[in-house]
Order: C-alpha cells, then structure tokens, then sequence
C-alpha cells in the first residue's frame, strides 16, 4: 500500500462544487473499465496530517424532529445561511452521533457509512459529517465513490459490506422531493441492520438537539476526495480513516440472491422482451444501468434519464403519473393511467419503469397498463413461484401493506395462507417484522414482502423498500408466465398478469388525491372536522347521499413483534354502494414535505364483476372523491379546487 502526504494545500484543492457529486458520475475518467464494471479500483492510501478535535460552541436549533423517513428541510436551512440556523448539519449530526452512542450502551460507534443522492449540497455536506464523525471518535468512515449510493444500496451494504463492518449509515436524502436551490434536503440515520432508525431513536434524537450546547469537530481544511480511486483511504485524525468503497459490489450481490440473473439475462434477449428505465435523474440510475445493463445485457437506449444530477434535471423525481409522465406517455398511457388507443400497442415496451430520487421507489407499467403500486404488490404476492428468493423457501412467511395501501393484498394472502398485517406508514413498521427473530428472537416471518401505496415495494433481502428490486420481481414474473410460449409467438404482456389476476380475485379501484403545501392551520382544520364529526361524531347526521357513510375511525397500531403502539395514523370513513359493495376513503397528513402540509386523500372501492374492470380508477372513483370531499369541506377550508396530483 501506497502512502502520500496529504497536506492542507492538496486537500483544499480537492474541491467538491454542488454539483460535484453529479458530474463524477458522468465524466468519462470518472470510471475505468473493468471486466464490464466501471469502477476505478485501488490500494491507494491518501494520508493527512493528524488533526486535533475541537469543541465548538452552539446553541439549540428548533425544529430538528425527524419523520418516517429522517429529517427534511429547505437545503438553506440545512447551509444554515440564516444566523438562526448556523451549525444546521453540526449539530443535527452531533445529536444523531450521540443517540447512536447511546444506543450502542455508551460504547463510540467504530464504523458508519455515509452515502447520499446526489442532490444539491450533496458533497459539502458530506465533508462536514466527515468531520464530526471524526470530532466524535468515529473510526471508520466509508463512502460510495462519487458520494452517490441510492438507499437501498445503503442498506444492502450496512448488512453485507465485508461481513456486515458497519454499524449504521447516514443517507443523506429528501427522497422524491425536489433538489436544487430553493429546494430540499434530508438526512437520516439507519442502524445496524440496515434499518430506518425507529421513532425511539428519533424521538431521543430530538430530545438532543433542544438541549445541545456543543459540537465535536476537526480541521475544516480537510477535505476527502469523493473522486478518489476505491480502496482510497483519508486519515482524518489519528483515529479516524474514510475510505472510498464500491458502491455497487454488494448491492448487486444482494440482488442476486433474490433473482435468476442468468435466467433473466436470457429471458431480456427474446424477441418481444424490452423494458424502459427512468431514473429521474436520482440515485436509482447508475445501479439500474449496472444491473439491467452490465449484468442483464439490456441496451443503454433502454434508460432514461439515468445520470444523476443535483436538481434531478428540475423535475420532481417522484415516480407517479404526474411526475414519470414522458415514461407515461411512451408506455401508451394517458395521465390518467389509462390506455392511449391511439398508440400502437406493438411499438411499445414490453415493461416500464421508474425510480425516483434515492432509488428506494417504484412505477411499473406495461403497454398500455399501468399497474398501482397495490395491484403491484399483490400480484408479486400470487407470483412468488416466479421469484427464488421466495421459491426456495416454499413461498412469503409473512407480509404486510401500509393501512392506506388499497386491500388486495389481504386477498391474496387469506388465499394463500399467509400471515398479513396492516401497519402504519413508513418503512420502519415492516423492519420490525421483517426482523422478528432477528432482532427480538420472535417469529420468523423471512421470507417477507411488503408495500406501501406510495410505490414502495420490497422484502427481507434489505430493511429498505427498493425500486430496483420490484422491476426486477416483475421481470421474473414475466419470464415464468412466458416460460412456456415457443420463440415467435407472441408473449404474454404485464396487462395480461394483470387481467388474470382482477378475473381470479377481483379488481380493487385504488387511486390517490394529494393536496401539497397546503397550509397547516388549514390541512389541520380539515383533520379536525373529520375527527370531530365522524370519527367522534354521529355519522347518521352525515349529509345525505346515494353513496352512505358506513363507519369512522383513527387508525392506531399496536406492533405484534415489540408491543409498541402508534396512534393517530390516518382518519378511515367506510361507504356502502346502493349496490351493496363497499368502499373506504382515508385521510392522512403527510411528513415527507419540508414547507407547508401535505393531505392526502385515498379512496378504495372494490369490484368483482369482470365487465367492469377496465374502467379508469381515478373515473370508477370520482363519485366517491366528490361525495368524500364535500363532506370534509376541502375547497371551503383549503381553498383548493382541485389537488395536487392524482395517481
């Protein structure tokens, strides 16, 4: 192993700009080629001048209260280039390292990872975790080259990177939120088993932070090369070393444990097979073109905008119809989701997809079908003989939806016999039952799948919901249902998997009204007058109408695995159709935002009769969503006549 001295000089010259992170991935000395990976690997060590560690002086900085999925703010709070928020990123991560510590039985925590998105402030943010980590003892530190790991890749690595080394990681995210100037910026925290940090951790993490008074820290002039050649190793402090990692090896070593990669190598060169990736230009991109491309033999033209780059190329890289919409539009599908007849259906891909901004979501369609994240999961769920992480262990021992998430997993489930829960959302609730006997020593529901409404889909091969993951499972679903149809003929497509599956357990209408930046004062009243008069309240004085208000209710969990319970998790009004079937619209405020509230309204409606499933959900639902938003006055107190985004 090489030695060089790195001096204050050198280390100032290794500039990281906002965009840094971005352009890395996309210059073309940024990689070599290598037995198809292009990855520059090396023994290289970089050795600074040991620095001394400083204790600075801060105060407390409101507001620092993670949600399901860690702490998000506009990036210049997190720059803290207000006077009110100096020392942003210092002392959220102080009050995270010392959480850590905590929970680690007062013991320093040896080895974090620490990988982000690539967003805006991406990389100099990251060079100011560096050295808090080292301020707090921290003594390994490993980063993905180029900084950009997506999240999923985060979790595979804190489970698996040289035998399962680090104790946790620090993503540093805002998911499918908007990057750049003016927009957002997150950061969370994930443990030992590559799990999000549950609401314990978070809460005392917050606790933290009203009562912090000082940072630890080291020399500012240090700065690691995120470009540095893999295996690269930066000495921060005598105790403390960074070390450039692949950011792929073990994520796609993961990946193949799950998957038939050879199986699907040949499947994706038959006549007829063709998928369309879009990475919105987040996390996702880079890992799709390595698996999809290097490993599965995919042609590049089968990616779309799958660079990453600070401002996500100014979209919102969130993976629905609104936002996905050129995906949509190829795909041959109208905003709505519903077919374009107008397009050639043959023309089409075979299979579409997308990922949004940490890669850890997902949209599938198919030629002109566009499949809910519900749908999704469920017919994952009646398919898992298609997919060897499940088939060799004779099927799912456990699976589970968030409670908004629409009901046709139950139905699958029941069918099957397989345990089902219904639990809150965020990805933290499945962790726990995921990691039963693991973690608890209780039962073992491995192998486990789980979803959530908001194209999340994953399993037990990490603790996150993965977007590449779920392209992949419909991949091999739809290599087993064409297994047997001879070369040339024509092959079975996603919306045939998806018909056969509405006429074998019926069709759940599903779809999504979500009403941004809402005021909170006002998404709060709205919250407010559900509870007080339906939840609370007499649902006999309902306004009239031909669909009726069955019943109310708060939805409250209790966890089977560790006996916590959380409550005030989405306000649910259940209808009755003059025909008899039901129906369900479920109201939640969401944390995911970082200015003003988010409502979200969800609305379910259930149909057996084969004749009538082809309808458009967002036409089959609208009767309900008028009835729904009348009785909970949206436009009187919002002052909102239409949402959002529907999807």
């Amino acid at each position: 192993m090489r030695f060089h001295p790195l001096s204050a000089t050198l280390g100032l010259a290794l500039l990281c700009s906002p965009s840094f992170s971005a352009q890395a991935w996309n210059h073309p000395s940024m990689f070599a080629s290598r037995g198809g990976s292009f990855i520059s690997k090396s023994s290289t060590c970089l050795k600074s001048t040991a620095s001394l560690v400083q204790e600075v002086n801060t105060i407390p900085i409101p507001g620092m209260r993670p949600g399901t999925s860690g702490l998000r703010k506009k990036v210049e709070v997190w720059q803290g280039l207000d006077e009110s928020n100096k020392n942003y990123v210092e002392n959220f991560i102080q009050s995270l390292i010392e959480t850590a510590v905590a929970n680690n039985g007062g013991k320093v925590i040896e080895t974090l990872i620490v990988a982000g998105d690539g967003r805006y402030f991406n990389a100099e943010a990251m060079q100011v975790i560096f050295r808090v980590l080292a301020g707090n003892g921290v003594s390994n530190i490993l980063v993905p080259q180029g900084g950009i790991m997506s999240t999923p890749a985060v979790s595979a690595a804190i489970r698996g990177f040289e035998g399962g080394k680090a104790q946790g990681g620090i993503v540093l995210t805002a998911s499918h939120n908007p990057g750049g100037p003016g927009e957002d910026f997150g950061i969370k925290y994930n443990e030992a088993f590559g799990q999000p940090a549950g609401e314990e951790f978070t809460e005392a993490l917050y606790e933290r932070s009203l009562t912090l008074e000082k940072f630890k820290t080291v020399d500012s002039s240090i700065v690691v090369d995120l470009k540095a050649d893999i295996g690269t190793k930066f000495s921060i402090t005598e105790g403390c070393t960074v070390t450039i990692i692949d950011p792929f090896d073990t994520y796609v070593d993961t990946l193949k444990s799950c998957f038939d990669f050879d199986g699907l190598k040949k499947f994706c060169q038959r006549s007829g097979v063709s998928v369309l990736y879009d990475g919105m230009h987040g996390a996702g991109g880079p890992f799709a073109k390595r698996v999809l491309v290097e490993e599965l033999g995919l042609p590049e033209s089968s990616l779309l905008r799958s660079n990453p780059l600070p401002d996500f190329g100014g979209c919102h890289p969130d993976p629905n119809l609104t936002y996905a919409s050129d995906l949509v539009k190829r795909m041959g599908l109208k905003d709505d989701g519903s077919p374009d007849e107008g397009t050639d259906i043959n023309s089409l891909p075979m299979l579409g997809a997308a990922n949004d901004g940490d890669g850890d979501r997902n949209l599938i369609a198919g030629a002109q079908c566009f499949v809910t994240p519900s749908d999704s999961l469920a017919i994952i769920c009646d398919n898992w003989e298609a997919i060897p992480h499940f088939a060799k262990a004779g099927g799912p021992k456990g699976v589970a939806r968030s409670m908004p998430s629409s009901a046709a997993l139950d139905v699958v489930a029941e069918a099957r016999g397989i345990p089902c829960f219904s639990t809150p959302t965020g990805w933290k609730f499945f962790g726990n039952l995921m990691s039963s006997k693991e973690m608890f020593d209780g039962v073992d529901y491995t192998p486990f799948l789980c979803g959530e409404e908001s194209f999340g889909t994953g399993s037990d091969h990490i603790r996150e919901k993965d977007g590449l993951w779920a392209v992949l499972a419909w991949m091999s679903i739809l290599m087993k249902a064409n297994e047997n149809i001879p070369e040339g003929e024509p092959l079975l497509t996603v919306k045939d998997v998806v018909k056969k599956h509405w006429e074998k357990y019926g069709r759940h209408f599903y779809c999504r009204y979500d009403y941004e930046g809402v005021d909170s004062d006002a998404a709060n009243k709205v919250m407010d007058l559900i509870r007080d008069s339906y939840v609370n309240g007499d649902i006999s004085k309902a306004e009239a109408g031909d669909i009726v208000l069955a019943g109310a209710e708060e939805f409250a969990y209790t966890d089977p695995v560790d006996g916590s319970t959380t409550s005030k998790q989405g306000l649910i009004l259940t209808f009755k159709y003059p025909s008899g079937d039901s129906a369900r619209v479920i109201f939640r405020l969401s944390g995911t935002g970082s200015a003003g509230a988010t409502i979200r309204m969800y609305l379910e409606r259930f149909e057996r009769d084969p004749a009538k499933h082809d309808e458009a959900a967002p036409v089959a639902l609208k009767s309900l969503a008028d009835r729904a938003l009348s009785m909970v006055k949206m436009t009187l107190i919002t002052g909102r006549e239409n949402p959002t985004v529907i999807t």
